[in-house]
Formats: structure tokens, sequence, C-alpha cells
């Protein structure tokens, strides 16, 4: 099979074949990052799950400062290599990298020191602190090598090596489900060996990445020692700044959301939350997948002032979206009652809120992918401002607004629905400023 560049003119069999490892790639992030929930809540039962689930929007923040790299130095990058300049492109990613570990090492440091104060600050029950504490710290030890797999998932594919990166994450993920298997079920050491096996995955995605950009002469991109230069770092920070923004929102709202529910609904509702956004990640996954795998693209692109192209990937993007967005929320509704079971079949009571949840929540898959494609677009075309207010409004905006509003008039269900909620008002801003733009960068 011929080689796939991203300078190429892209058909929808062309399109889909160098999008679909970056997408599968994102799938079996999503799917071995739910062996650790399936493993802790029927092994470690479901105040663990609870407790690992309360705590993982501060890891989460945490790693976010690795997809801001990784997405907004993609795009300068690609946008570099677009220009005709690889000694520069080399220089940029180089410095990116080591950036990513530096932060990496204090961010995580910090948390390490800090997490049992900010589990109770999360509103850990006394059944909960422990474990909390336990999986935050063993997970904080691996937060360097998270930010880096973060980064190499976008920088393989601007390296024109999506199969790689796929083979990364599998190699990854099946690490992980491995050790959660001989950690959690057969040594029983609960969130301590679901967060051990998840930092070892972690590692493996990290430095297999390293060497191969650290060694491999025929690599697109090189890593070499450079010093650090402010305006390349600012520009890559600038363009990402959105993407960090979406994971930090994501992670607040997730604290808003559990703290709703240990109202309304106590340990079970965070269980039933938990399940949901497990099994969201998968679905997710494609939207996600696509936008980080067509971002080189439009990013050379728009550094080539190939305008033809950038209207030829937009057509296909929309249309691509708008078939798998009725797929993913089919599939949601069908698959609530049978996944709900998987985590939490031991809980009859449990297990009816989770599928409830599900069923409700899957509405959201509609309209998500076009604001998902959106925000990454716009970062690809250097708008860091325009991704970032995208990604504010989907992400904290609306959904703070309607978490704070629908519970009060509809109950329990009102959180369910608060994404849809969000995810449609975010789609009509997205609408008018793909219109308002579309003759500024040439893309429709």
């Amino acid at each position: 099979m011929t080689n796939i560049k991203i300078s190429d003119h892209f058909s929808y069999s062309r399109l889909l074949r160098f999008v679909y490892p970056t997408i599968v790639m994102m799938i079996v992030t999503s799917i071995y990052s739910i062996v650790d929930g399936f493993f802790v809540s029927n092994v470690a039962g479901k105040n663990a799950f609870a407790a690992v689930n309360l705590v993982m929007p501060v890891l989460m923040i945490i790693g976010s400062f690795g997809f801001m790299i990784g997405t907004g130095g993609s795009a300068l990058v690609s946008k570099t290599l677009g220009q005709g300049k690889k000694k520069d492109a080399d220089r940029y990613f180089s410095m990116l990298i080591i950036t990513v570990c530096i932060a990496g090492i204090t961010v995580s440091s910090v948390a390490f020191i800090f997490m049992r104060k900010v589990s109770l600050l999360l509103g850990a029950t006394d059944a909960m602190l422990e474990e909390c504490v336990i999986y935050g710290r063993t997970i904080c030890v691996g937060s360097v090598a998270f930010m880096l797999q973060n980064c190499f998932q976008s920088f393989l594919v601007t390296a024109e090596k999506p199969k790689l990166g796929l083979a990364v994450t599998v190699a990854s993920g099946l690490t992980n489900m491995v050790l959660d298997f001989v950690l959690v079920y057969l040594f029983d050491m609960g969130v301590f060996g679901a967060a051990l096996a998840t930092v070892i995955s972690q590692t493996v995605g990290a430095v297999i990445p390293l060497v191969y950009f650290t060694h491999n002469k025929n690599s697109l991109l090189r890593l070499y020692r450079v010093k650090p230069e402010k305006r390349p770092l600012a520009r890559a920070c600038s363009n990402g700044f959105s993407e960090m923004l979406t994971n930090i929102s994501i992670s607040f709202i997730s604290m808003l959301y559990n703290a709703r529910l240990l109202e309304i609904a106590q340990e079970d509702g965070i269980v039933a939350y938990g399940v949901i956004m497990y099994v969201n990640l998968i679905f997710l996954g494609f939207f996600f997948g696509y936008a980080v795998g067509t971002a080189p693209i439009v990013g050379y692109n728009y550094g080539a002032r190939n305008t033809g192209e950038l209207k030829n990937m937009f057509r296909k993007s929309v249309f691509l979206t708008a078939i798998t967005a009725i797929a993913m929320t089919a599939a949601g509704i069908a698959l609530s009652k049978p996944l709900s079971i998987v985590f939490v079949g031991y809980d009859r009571q449990l297990m009816s809120m989770t599928a409830r949840g599900m069923t409700l929540y899957s509405l959201s898959f509609l309209l998500c992918g076009f604001n998902i494609f959106a925000s990454s677009f716009f970062t690809a075309l250097s708008n860091g401002l325009i991704s970032a207010i995208i990604s504010v409004l989907r992400m904290f905006v609306f959904q703070l607004a309607a978490v704070l509003i629908l519970p009060e008039l509809i109950g329990i269900d009102g959180i369910w629905l608060s994404v849809f909620c969000a995810e449609a008002l975010t789609f009509i801003f997205t609408a008018i400023i793909f219109a308002a733009n579309r003759k500024k960068y040439g893309y429709a």
C-alpha cells in the first residue's frame, strides 16, 4: 500500500486509511482505561470504583498540559513543514517535548504532596478517602509518561506515522489489560494495582515513540537537544490552549457532576456517572481520533496556502461526522443496558440508574462530533482563540448552566441531559463561526 502523505489530495478512501489508525488508537486508549474501571468495580467494589472516579478529574487536569503541547505543537510543526522549513520543525518539536518533561515533573510533584487535601476538597467520604489518595499518588508518579504519550500521539500523525502510533497504543493498552488482571484480580491489590498497571502501560506508550524519534534517521521529525525559545513555545501553547482548556473544563465539570450526584444519589450516583464516562470515552474515541488525525493535514495545507484541499477536507469531514453521529447515538441507546450490566450488574438498582442515564446521555453523540471537529479545525488553522471559545462554551459555560438548572427542574434526569443541552447550544455557535470564517480561510 502506498505511503500516504499529509501533502496528498484526499479522497474518502485515502482519508479514512490515513485517520483510521488514530481513531483506533483513541478507542483502544479508552478501552484500556475502561478495563481499570471494570476490574476495580467488580473486584474491589463500588466504593473503590467511586474513589477512582472522584479523584480522576484532578489527574486529567495534571495531564492536560500534554494535550495542549501535542495538539498546539503539532499544528505549529505541520504548518512549518508545509512552509518547507524542516530544520525549524525539528527544533520546535524537540523543544516542546523537553518542555513537557519539565512541566510534568513539576506539576505531578505538587499534586502528589497535596493529594489527600485535594481528595477531601472533592468530597471524599471516610469509605473513599484512603483509596483516593493511594490511586491519585500512584498515578502522579507516571504523569510525565502520560503527558508524553498524549504528545506523541499527535506528533506521530504529523510525522506521517499514524500506524506506529496505533501500534504503540495497542502495546500500551495490552500491557494495562494484562497487568489489571494480574495485579487487581489475581493479586487483589485493589486501586493501587489498577493505578500501577496504568503507570507501567503509560511508560510503554511514552518510551517507544521517544526511542523512535531519537534514533530513526528516516523519521520526518527528529528529536535532539535544543535550547528553549519563547516565541514558538508561546505559539504552540496558544494554539493548543483550547485542548488543554477542554480537558480542564471536563475535569471541573466532572467534579461538579460528582458533587450534584452525591447530593441526589450518594456514592451510587458517582458510580453510575463513572460507568457512563468510561463508555462515553469509547464513543467519543472516533470523533477525537478523527480530529487528531486530520489536524496535521489541515495545518499543512493552511501553511501551503492550498485552499482547494482545505475545502475538500472540510466537506468530507462534515459528511463523515454526520454519518458517524447517527450511528453512535443509535448504538449508545441500544447498548445502555448491556453495558450497565457488565459494570454494575451485581446491584440491580444501580444498574437501572446507570442504564437510564446512559440512554439519555447518548443523545449528545448527535452533535458533539461537529463541535470536537470545529475546535480541532481552528487549532490547525492556528486560530487558538476561536478553538478556545468553542471548547469553553461546550465543556464549561453551557454544561455549568445546564447541570445547575436542569436537576432542579427534572431531578437526576437533568444531570444526564445536561451534556446534550450543552452540545446543542455549542452546535449553534459552531455553525455561525464556520459560516463567518469561510472566506477568511477559504475552506468553504
